[in-house]
């Protein structure tokens, strides 16, 4: 249980991070080419989303794989696992992209 706890966090923080990290790094290439850098950064947050949550689980097929070997086989337990440690990246990503638009549209 430790393990997968662990798993989940690490998941939820490379998930959050590569969001963070690319929009961010997004908007100083826009500063560069004198794009505007905040619609760029949302922009960039919104499109990242999904790569983060691959990147998350580890950027393979084999999650789904799992889901599905252990469904038909009858072993819900590794499935589930499975669904929630992309949902805790999901929740990353998404956390990561509304930091962005509250950074992108001022905060407070």
């Amino acid at each position: 249980m430790i393990a997968f706890l662990s798993t989940a966090v690490i998941d939820f923080f490379i998930a959050f991070g590569v969001v963070i990290g690319g929009s961010l790094l997004a908007s100083i290439g826009a500063v560069f080419v004198s794009y505007p850098p905040a619609s760029t950064m949302l922009d960039t947050a919104m499109r990242l989303k999904i790569w983060a949550i691959v990147v998350a689980i580890g950027g393979t097929i084999d999650p789904v794989r799992v889901i599905e070997a252990n469904v038909t086989e009858g072993h819900l337990s590794p499935a589930v696992q499975q669904i929630l440690l992309i949902a805790c990246a999901f929740l990353g990503a998404h956390l990561g992209t509304e930091l962005v638009r509250w950074i992108v549209r001022g905060g407070w």
